[in-house]
This record gives structure tokens, sequence and C-alpha cells, in this order.
């Protein structure tokens, strides 16, 4: 999966992950963060994330995938930069900033990593005078979403005073091995490979066999919901990005859920995008009869690889109810929907999944994703069997703090190809929930109204669980219903 990242890597579709990080310096020392302090602060903590110094060697010919090794030409103040916004420095510049930084790609002759900071944010409202943000990119072949924040957690500190590291930092370079090398070691790893496919193919037969017998006794059912009818974003995609997003209060979310009954947070973010995405494409006369569907990244990271580097991670399909403008009844559908996807996903065993890409042939792997790319195939017809990526990372719980300036907002960042031409990341941080997303400008020009669609999503489905807490004899179970007839007619 991680090698999958670094071949599906072209101009018009860099392979990297980030967020945008807004703070407040007024709990720094002296209320002041300087451009200086931020490098030596990275600089001190660096020690604490494997992917800071590492950087990916490529072996000739895609004959085996690439290995990581500590780089010996690192160069912190290459990897971490400084703009500042014109004025007068509100929120619009700050995304449209983010956008241009994001869509570069990442120097993989280096460490696959950058980080800019961003000042000028005077117009922001919410946010305190003097607030900086920081833009990051790490490439999708180094973290997932879990090991993004496990980054975040080595560079950031629970108080503003926290002190550096006490442990001395023993990181050693490592020599770049010469072509010779990369190949002698990619023939042993093909003659391995066979033995190891077959451990993994004992390994997911019982899981196999769970799968079937789970559709036999109908404890799931394989739904021509979760097959994606083609739309706008399943296409060939240009090089320009644009970025956006919305906060609301984590209670807000929490609170719909009682508009189905068993409905997860996850399934609330689900509905308010796929009404979201019904409010768009409704608007541009352009949404299919069928239900869009997000594929939902699960994380298989065990607490022993909390700190490894790569994907640790499998993939649910997760129908969003866009055929549906009832936000209750759409909400319903989602919530029954993920369940049964959420029960496939447990029969065959999602660290199967995970574990059976592992073993796929690199260099056939890594022709069929340049193929994919370079003959145009997603305006073809041949795009991925789902719409959209809907990605939820945890934040932390409480506050954290950079260089002694606390962290105010959080908002992620997806990468595209072609044939997914819109991502988003939901995420949670202290009291905070936010929506963002990632599309290509050309398939996505609008991104301001794109963005009150989530919000008007949003507001409609908090009123109805407002209704409902009001009226409480509308009973979730009567809305599940009405929703599986709406699909079953659909």
């Amino acid at each position: 999966m991680d090698a999958s990242f670094v071949a599906l890597e072209t101009r018009n579709s860099p392979m990297h992950i980030g967020s945008i990080l807004v703070y407040n310096p007024q709990t720094a020392p002296g209320g002041f963060v300087r451009f200086k302090d931020i490098l030596q602060f990275i600089g001190e903590r660096a020690q604490l994330s494997r992917t800071m110094r590492q950087r990916l060697v490529r072996v000739p010919f895609d004959l085996d995938y690439p290995y990581w090794v500590e780089d010996p030409d690192f160069d912190l103040e290459y990897h971490v930069r400084h703009v500042a916004l014109p004025k007068p420095g509100d929120w619009r510049q700050l995304c449209i900033q983010a956008a241009r930084i994001f869509a570069r790609p990442l120097d993989l002759a280096r460490p696959p990593w950058e980080f800019t900071v961003v000042e000028g944010l005077d117009n922001i409202p919410g946010f305190a005078k003097g607030s900086f943000a920081m833009v990051t990119k790490v490439h999708h072949a180094a973290i997932d979403g879990m090991s993004g924040i496990d980054l975040m957690e080595a560079l950031h500190t629970l108080r503003p005073n926290d002190p550096p590291p006490a442990t001395p930092d023993n990181w050693k370079p490592e020599r770049i091995p010469n072509p010779i090398e990369l190949l002698g070691k990619s023939y042993f790893n093909a003659v391995t490979n066979p033995l190891k496919q077959l451990e993994v193919a004992a390994k997911a037969a019982p899981g196999l066999a769970k799968a079937i017998k789970g559709l036999v006794v109908k404890d799931f059912t394989v739904s021509a919901d979760l097959i994606a009818p083609k739309s706008r974003f399943n296409r060939k995609i240009s090089p320009h990005r644009v970025v956006e997003g919305r906060s609301f209060k984590l209670a807000d979310i929490k609170a719909i859920r009682a508009l189905s009954e068993g409905a997860k947070v996850n399934d609330v973010f689900l509905a308010i995008i796929g009404g979201a995405m019904r409010r768009y494409l409704l608007a541009k006369d352009d949404l299919p009869k069928k239900t869009l569907t997000a594929m939902a990244p699960i994380s298989v990271r065990s607490s022993r690889e909390k700190g490894d580097m790569g994907n640790q991670v499998a993939a649910m399909i997760a129908p969003l109810g866009t055929h549906i403008e009832d936000p209750a009844e759409r909400l319903a559908f989602v919530h029954s929907q993920t369940a049964n996807s959420k029960a496939m996903s447990d029969a065959v065993g999602a660290r199967n999944m995970t574990e059976m890409s592992k073993v796929s042939p690199a260099l056939f792997m890594a022709l069929g994703a340049q193929l994919y790319t370079r003959l145009g195939l997603a305006n073809r017809g041949v795009a991925p069997p789902f719409t959209t990526v809907v990605t939820n990372v945890p934040g932390p719980p409480v506050p954290i703090h950079f260089t002694g300036a606390r962290l105010e907002s959080m908002m992620g960042l997806l990468c595209l190809t072609d044939g997914l031409g819109l991502g988003h990341v939901v995420q949670s941080y202290v009291e905070e929930a936010t929506i963002a997303f990632t599309a290509d400008r050309v398939l996505l020009p609008d991104p301001d109204f794109y963005a009150e669609c989530i919000e008007d999503s949003f507001a409609a489905l908090l009123a109805a669980a407002q209704q409902g807490a009001a009226t409480p004899d509308a009973k979730p179970s009567a809305r599940r219903k009405r929703a599986a007839a709406k699909a079953g007619r659909a």
C-alpha cells in the first residue's frame, strides 16, 4: 500500500496528506514565536518521529518496494518554510495559499515532508491577532491518518513550557545503497514472496469462510448501493487544488446521533457530507439517481505499531444517501449501510485485507498504477468503485502546544488521484469538529459554495435532531424503515 502511493505519484497527483494548523502565540514565552524558535523546537524533537529524517530509495525498474534510509544529507531548514499572507489576511486567502502549497509535489530524494509557517492571519474571525498557521505535507507512503496523529504528538507538548526531550539524540545517517545492492535485495524478496503469499492466504482462509457463512445466514448483504454511479468527481484530474473546511461544535455532532438509534459520530459526518454533495450536485443539475458512496479507511494499527512508518489501514465502502432528501432518513440509511459494511469487514478481517496487499508483486503493482494514470483510464469509465473518500481522524481531546503556542484549530488535507477528484477529512479536537475537503480546482471550481453546502447540510440535521428532542414521539425505528423503503425503491 505504501509503495502504491509512490507508484501513483505524478505531477498532477502528488501523493501527500497534511493539515492546516492554526496557533495562538499568546501562550508562548513572551507571547511571541520567532521562526528560529520553530526550527529549534522541531530540531529538538525530531528524535521522537521516525518520519522526520528518513528518505525513500527506489529500486531500479521498480522490481521491489522502495526502502527507507536515514538521510545522510538531512537539512531541517529545507523542510521548514516561512511565508506571510498579504493584507487583509483572511480565511479565504489562507485556503488559497494552502491549496497552492499542497499542489506542489514533494522532493522524494529528501525525507518526504514539508512544513510551511504562514503569518499574517489578522482578519480571521475567532482567531487572536498575531496567530499563525502551519501547512503540513507528508507523503502518504510515510504515514496514514493515525500515524499522522503520532507525528502531531511528537511535535507538540501538553503544556506551553514543557522542556525538550531529556534523552540524547543518537540518530545516525546511513549510506544510500547503490543500484547493485538494491537489485540484490529485490532478488531475495522475489524468491521469498511466494512463501509470504502462502502464509497470508492461510491466515485469510478463516476470514473468507466466515464471510461466505455471513452471506448465507444474512449477517450482511452485498447491496447494489455499495457500487457508486459515476459522477463529475470521478475523472482525470488537473494539477490544481482547492481546499476549504468548516468547524462545528463536537457536542452538536454527537447530539445529531439521536436521530437514528445506535448511530455513531462517523455516521453523522457521512450523512452531513452526503447532504452536502446532494445540494452541490442538485445546483449543478448533475445528481445521479443512485446514492453516491465514500471509501472510509479503517485503521488496523496496533498499539505496538504506534511509531511505525507507513500505512496500516483497510477500507470500508459507505453509501452516503445522496438520493434521500430528508436529513433524518438519510442518517438512518447511512447508519444501516455502515453497519452492513462493517459486518462485511469484520467477517473477512480488516487486518487480513491489509496483509494481502503487502504481498502483491511490486513490479506489476507499480506498472498497473502508472498505466492507469498515463492512459487516462479515469476518463474512459475505469474509475474507483466509490465517489469520494471520507477519513475520520480523531484528534487530541485536550489542548496541545507548539513552541508554546496553543493549537486552536486543525483541518485535514488529502491527496487526490485520477478518478478521485474530491476527498474529505473529518477531525475532532477538544470541543471542535471539522469537515475539510481537498478537491481538483477544475472539477470543483467553487469551494466557497461547497463549504456552504456542508454548513446547510449540518444545519438541517441539527434542526431535525432538535425537533426530535422536542417531540419524542418521532421514533428512530420508523425513520429507519422509511429509509430502507427508499433504498429499496432506488
